[in-house]
């Protein structure tokens, strides 16, 4: 019986070997069906009895997948428990560098491409990923010194062609053309299918004005990927170069008909307001392209911004000085969202702040219900133009809003968002909020009454990381001068209450008319009201400070 016992215990030992030699085979197997390679990966790393580099692996998987859905701090904290099972995997630390890089931690990401590079020197993935970095920062000796290194090490197809069409794009930069045309070349003929050398070389054309060839190189990519916004924007600089502005301002309008927060077509669009002399379209152009809260751009987005700082600096030291309105606000209340549940409380709450801006005798106070995403667009560039003659400009928004893979969107009410993905086209980034108000000479304000759950959480398809999805916004780093007022804290939810109106703009509306409260005050009353009314439920939060030299009131004296 004892005998019988111990059989059936060394059967069972050995099919749990058996399955678990299986889990590994799967999840070292870059052919297997990625959900499935991932859940054998997930088995794996549960199994303490695992061999080290065994677990290391799946953990490396499971980095590469959370990096792939722009989860960079899950992918960080992967690859790191991979390198703690294998310290000397010069793989490993160099993916957790790229994860670095996205976030937009260079340093970090630098001492980890060094590390790799110190471990096997012959690899030529942190040579190219430094590369990478150095171009972003325009430090473009130093990116073709290591793109250099990265073509000479490359030992597969696959590395030699990324390599190569990155030296190319570094030596159009660099503008040597003939270089970069070379590398192109190379890299088309190491694999003609992919479409990054079409892309990348239209520029190159572009530049030396080989117009014919550029625009022949932009409709591959394009017959690629037809809504590639790049591609189309690319093209539109081509007839830019040309001086035929009708067809370069086509090119614009379609890449923002398909993403309204995209920045380079939107810098590039102001370069054709400006060649035809109207001023006002060019800075709101350029301060849409201007106002930054990520911490990361690619190389193309990093150009396009400072090259619309550059010219709505210009163009606004050289604007007449105005005698408009001293104040001015916008108002957003979105209820009437078409694809899930209405909220009733925004454009109550929208109707409560409008009428409190107005008995404090702004000069210009817009109500905008329930707005769509073209309608979302056409009110902030309508309200940049008179916020740039005022002296204070002010948008409060109500409805829903979320932090999608980093970013914070404004919730249109006809978006269906049926991927995390949709954000970027069918929502409105809060950098578009902030250029909104920027144009104004003193008090810039936005206030978000948006910290709401998610609605389209249900059946939202996951495809990027969704950190705070499901609960408002995330902390931002506005520039000196704004002041950004959420209703809730980052991560956390703003309730309607169960009055007519949410306790924060019940709250916010009560405050507003309080005499000599200075702003900055005024916002700290405003949280400890909200934080009491709601029994330490919501917590509203500040960001940033309008300038340090002037007070702000919204009433100066009783």
């Amino acid at each position: 019986m004892l005998r019988a016992f111990f059989l059936v215990i060394v059967t069972l030992v050995a099919a749990g070997s058996a399955q678990a030699a299986g889990e590994i085979d799967t999840c070292r197997n870059k052919d297997a069906e990625p959900v499935a390679r991932l859940a054998a990966c997930e088995t794996v790393i549960a199994d303490n009895k695992m061999p080290a580099k065994a677990r290391a692996g799946a953990l490396a998987v499971r980095g590469e997948a959370l990096i792939k859905k722009r989860d960079y701090d899950g992918g960080i904290a992967a690859y790191s428990a991979a390198i703690d099972l294998v310290p000397d995997n010069a793989g490993y630390i160099n993916m957790r560098g790229l994860a670095y890089s996205s976030k937009g931690e260079d340093e970090r990401a630098l001492a980890d491409y060094a590390q790799s590079s110190k471990l096997q020197p012959n690899f030529s993935s942190p040579y190219n990923n430094r590369a990478l970095i150095f171009m972003r920062q325009g430090d473009l000796q130093r990116a073709l010194t290591e793109l250099d290194s990265a073509v000479r090490l490359a030992n597969n197809d696959a590395s030699r062609y990324n390599h190569r069409f990155n030296r190319g794009r570094v030596q159009t930069y660099r503008k040597q053309y003939d270089a970069a045309l070379a590398d192109f070349a190379e890299a088309k003929k190491i694999n003609p299918d992919a479409p990054q050398v079409a892309a990348y070389r239209c520029i190159t054309y572009t530049e030396i004005r080989k117009f014919d060839e550029a625009i022949a190189d932009c409709n591959v990519a394009l017959a690629h990927t037809p809504n590639s916004v790049y591609a189309m924007t690319s093209r539109g600089n081509v007839y830019l170069a040309k001086g035929d502005l009708d067809a370069a301002l086509k090119d614009y309008n379609e890449a923002l008909k398909i993403n309204p927060n995209n920045i380079r077509a939107r810098a590039n669009r102001g370069k054709v307001f400006e060649k035809r002399g109207d001023l006002v379209g060019a800075r709101s152009e350029y301060r849409s392209a201007s106002a930054a809260l990520t911490k990361f751009d690619d190389i193309d987005a990093a150009i396009a911004r400072r090259f619309a700082k550059e010219r709505l600096a210009a163009l606004t030291a050289a604007a007449p000085a105005s005698s408009g309105p001293r104040k001015v606000a916008l108002i957003v209340g979105n209820s009437a969202y078409k694809n899930v549940q209405p909220l009733a409380n925004p454009a109550r709450d929208a109707k409560l702040i409008a009428s409190t801006l107005r008995d404090l005798g702004f000069a210009t106070v817009t109500l905008a219900p329930d707005l769509t995403r073209d309608r979302f667009f056409a009110a902030l560039h309508e309200f940049g133009t008179q916020a740039e003659k005022a002296d204070w400009a002010v948008v409060y928004y109500a409805g829903h809003g979320m932090e999608i893979g980093g970013v914070n969107y404004l919730i249109p009410t006809d978006a269906k968002l049926a991927a995390d993905r949709d954000a970027e086209t069918q929502a409105v980034a809060l950098e578009q909020l902030i250029a909104a108000v920027s144009g104004a000479r003193k008090l810039r304000l936005v206030i978000l009454d948006a910290c709401r759950d998610n609605p389209f959480e249900k059946n939202m398809q996951r495809t990027i990381a969704l950190k705070l999805v499901n609960k408002g916004f995330s902390n931002i780093e506005p520039e000196a001068g704004f002041m950004v007022v959420y209703a809730a804290k980052h991560g956390e939810t703003a309730l309607d209450g169960d009055s007519v109106n949410s306790p924060f703009a019940t709250v916010l509306a009560r405050e507003l008319k309080t005499p000599k409260v200075e702003v900055r005050k005024l916002f700290d009353i405003v949280r400890d009201d909200v934080w009491t009314m709601t029994k330490r439920a919501q917590q509203p939060f500040t960001y940033g400070s309008p300038p340090g030299r002037e007070d702000f009131y919204f009433v100066a004296e009783k």
